[in-house]
């Protein structure tokens, strides 16, 4: 049973391995929030996850340590799991979807853990991980629906109010459930006035399914770049906690989500994963009742693949209008090219590359079609522009951002 003595004792026991990560200001991500992010991404591991494997596997008997542990993962727990057992001495089997981030497999190997691959989804990987331990007698380490687990999370909540202590609302991200019910619970018994909102993908709502239906309800299927929270079934323990001490759950999209990275990039120069970054994009893009108050967004983790953060950089650039692509009927006749860079660069933005089409069978046959892509500052340089051309009698086809 979860208990305030027990969060107190895996916050002195935690006191070994994890690291009381900093809680700071973030005023250039929001005008209209007073925001602070938790920096769970600079936590040992690069995540969140580390508190609730450590605390779980030091309560272990000597003969559970004995016969080793096995978790299922797509990455986070993973490495926190391969940690905590590694410093204890203890075996580690981790079974990983085949879809996890490469990056997150590697470091889950060198921590010590033996892996083993599941094709599918972070609930195969469960399935096999069930199996196993089965088959062995080892222990059983849940990402998220354990008590002690959960207890190990809820050590961010005393942190959150140690750090701050008028905090008025926290928002956490959700998988399975873990993190935000030790927060909820560690925040809601000891300051019963803040709110705690969770956060999950578009793509992978289960929790905020079963939390707005009022029963737990499972997914055939998720899709979203945010692994760390691409869970089909919802914990039973963690359900009946979020019922009792949640006060609100929305979903973001993936555009909303690499938006959230990009701007944690540029003005807070904090690396975050998706999973991490889901209470950042509720904020940005007004998705809670949270606008005066001092809210705390826990960004859970780092641990992004690098190729990843890449196509999420230039897709956060094209949902904050800084990258545009248009395509432009000109009368295939000289100056018009010229006339259309002084306009572009009349507005202050950069073109990066230039292409002629003359074959398309949709053009007239004196005309071409000019492609550009443009570097802009922000959705409303894009309006200029498209303004300054209309003006000039040039007509944009098509437009993608």
């Amino acid at each position: 049973m979860l208990t305030l003595d027990k969060v107190y004792h895996a916050a002195y026991i935690l006191r070994e391995c994890a690291r009381k990560t900093d809680l700071i200001a973030a005023p250039l991500l929001s005008e209209s929030h007073s925001l602070y992010l938790k920096t769970e991404n600079l936590q040992v591991t690069g995540s969140f996850k580390l508190r609730g494997a450590y605390y779980k596997i030091s309560q272990l008997s000597d003969e559970e340590k004995a016969k080793g542990i096995v978790a299922c993962s797509a990455g986070n727990h993973a490495q926190g799991v391969a940690m905590s057992a590694t410093r204890k001495g203890i075996t580690s089997t981790i079974c990983m979807p085949d879809s996890a981030p490469v990056m997150k497999v590697e470091s889950t190997r060198r921590l010590g853990a033996n892996i083993e691959l599941v094709k599918g989804a972070y609930d195969d990987a469960h399935d096999r991980a069930v199996q196993l331990v089965e088959e062995t007698g080892a222990t059983f380490i849940h990402p998220y629906d354990d008590d002690y687990v959960i207890a190990g999370q809820a050590t961010i909540g005393l942190e959150i109010l140690d750090q701050l202590e008028d905090v008025e609302a926290v928002i956490v991200p959700i998988g399975g459930g873990g993190l935000i019910s030790g927060v909820a619970f560690a925040v809601k018994s000891l300051k019963p006035d803040v709110k705690i909102y969770g956060v999950q993908a578009a793509g992978a709502p289960s929790m905020y399914n079963s939390f707005h239906n009022g029963k737990r309800e499972s997914l055939e299927a998720v899709s979203t770049f945010a692994d760390g929270i691409a869970v089909k079934n919802p914990g039973e323990t963690t359900y009946e906690i979020i019922s009792r001490y949640v006060d609100d759950i929305v979903c973001v999209s993936e555009d909303e989500i690499a938006a959230a990275i990009l701007a944690l990039i540029e003005k807070q120069k904090l690396i975050a994963e998706g999973a991490g970054a889901v209470p950042v994009a509720a904020a940005m893009f007004h998705k809670l009742p949270i606008e005066g108050k001092k809210t705390v967004c826990v960004v859970s983790g780092g641990n992004i693949d690098v190729n990843i953060l890449s196509r999420v950089i230039t897709r956060g650039l094209m949902m904050t209008g800084r990258n545009v692509n248009l395509t432009i009927e000109l009368v295939d006749k000289p100056g018009q090219l010229q006339q259309v860079s002084e306009i572009i660069a009349g507005c202050g933005a950069n073109v990066v590359s230039v292409y002629y089409d003359h074959g398309d069978t949709n053009m007239a046959i004196n005309s071409c079609f000019l492609k550009l892509a443009l570097e802009t500052r922000d959705a409303g340089q894009i309006d200029d522009i498209r303004q300054e051309l209309g003006k000039a009698g040039f007509r944009i086809v098509t437009e993608r951002v």
